[in-house]
């Protein structure tokens, strides 16, 4: 547990309590924090008051509890003062007003000005009726968050305060306690500590100095993936055949490489593959290549004689370097037999996951913003992952990918 030291100040935990019912959790919640020797500063909501005391968290906090954005002769910018110097700040309860407030970054009160005026970690704890966490506002409020890097805790299944039973209970003060302890020793999410190598968008081969063999690969999942891996924790390399006039907005931790034929995306793979935990090639590789003649091709010349050869298969490549702690995904757009096709093809290649998608299907693969996908692993279990956009489904792939890391071999 976290100690002060003569050459160290405690973590400082800004504990923000928004007005729900669960509201009454978060004072244990401040006695484990406290007891681990935390500095917490509490900050209640006006609506927070009328379930808890602002006393009862000030008697038990680090400092007095703050419930207004003004007033405070002893910090005249507490927002700023508690933003600036927090190391985590952690809402329990996080209710769906709370969430959709600090999504659209609004600064009425203290709590939420607090959150605006913050580069510390941020943890919602999430408790609400199961209708309202079932709500697409609430869903997209969360995805907005999380793009943002807010780590989410949601909410568990039990009864409620209307007397059913359901998705909603904010998850026990012990739980939350543990997940902070993690957090301030540097956790970010379940790919945390982990090197995720990423390829994404088409590959082209040139055929003369004009004209490319190409595919239709926009890059969208690709990068959706570096994206959320990185969200999740993982030090993230992406490997793009994306322009970088056009490329997709990615977090600038990311290291981005780019390349534009087979050969350099495998080069570019291999090398950086040792120094991995995990190898995603969502990029869709170009199958054949041709040696492309020095000068354009005239039309007036007739039609030209291409001689196609095979290009490198990489994925085979990085099976055949992977160690017995790495992981290696691959992609397979098939438009017919899709299921049996993507069993042999994930028997033939020996990766440890094959993500398959039927492509002729509406909203599915190619330039769209949506993907719906089938993750079959070498356990025999076939994951569906319905519609959705393609950020969702690269959460569901990183956490299959999380879970296969966790247990320390495919």
């Amino acid at each position: 547990m976290p100690s002060a030291t003569p050459e160290s100040s405690p973590p400082r935990i800004v504990l923000g309590v928004a007005g729900g019912i669960a509201a009454y959790k978060s004072v244990e919640l401040l006695r484990l924090l406290r007891d681990a020797n935390y500095h917490v500063a509490p900050i209640l909501t006006p609506d927070a008051t009328r379930f808890v005391g602002a006393l009862t968290f000030s008697a038990l906090a680090s400092e007095p509890a703050r419930t207004n954005l003004f007033g405070d002769p002893s910090t005249p910018i507490p927002h700023t003062h508690l933003g600036q110097n927090a190391d985590l700040i952690v809402v329990a309860p996080a209710t769906a007003h709370l969430i959709a407030r600090y999504a659209m970054g609004l600064a009425d009160d203290l709590l939420s000005a607090t959150l605006m005026a913050t580069k510390a970690p941020v943890l919602l704890c999430a408790a609400m009726h199961s209708e309202m966490w079932a709500q697409p506002s609430v869903q997209e409020n969360l995805a907005t968050l999380r793009r943002r890097g807010v780590m989410v805790l949601e909410p568990e299944t039990g009864h409620l305060a209307g007397g059913d039973v359901g998705v909603g209970r904010m998850a026990e003060p012990a739980a939350i306690f543990e997940l902070v302890e993690k957090i301030v020793r540097g956790y970010r999410g379940p790919l945390s500590a982990k090197r995720v190598l990423i390829s994404a968008g088409g590959t082209r081969e040139a055929i003369d100095p004009v004209r490319v063999l190409a595919n239709r690969s926009s890059g969208r999942q690709g990068y959706a993936l570096a994206e959320v891996a990185h969200r999740l924790g993982a030090t993230v390399t992406l490997v793009t055949t994306v322009e970088r006039e056009l490329a997709l907005d990615v977090a600038a931790a990311i290291d981005v490489v780019h390349v534009e034929s087979a050969a350099q995306m495998r080069d570019a793979m291999l090398e950086r593959f040792a120094n991995s935990d995990c190898a995603i090639m969502a990029a869709a590789v170009t199958d054949f290549t041709v040696t492309p003649a020095s000068e354009k091709i005239k039309k007036v010349a007739g039609l030209p004689s291409l001689q196609f050869e095979l290009t490198a298969d990489i994925v085979q490549d990085l099976v055949a370097a992977r160690t017995a702690s790495q992981v290696v995904v691959a992609f397979a757009a098939e438009t017919t037999n899709v299921i049996e096709n993507a069993r042999e093809k994930l028997q033939r290649k020996d990766v440890d996951l094959l993500v398959v998608n039927d492509v002729s299907a509406p909203g599915v693969g190619f330039e769209h913003a949506t993907n719906e996908v089938v993750v079959l692993g070498r356990d025999g279990v076939a994951q569906p992952v319905s519609l959705r956009s393609k950020e969702a489904v690269a959460m569901a792939i990183l956490a299959r990918v999380a879970s296969l890391l966790s247990q320390g071999a495919p």
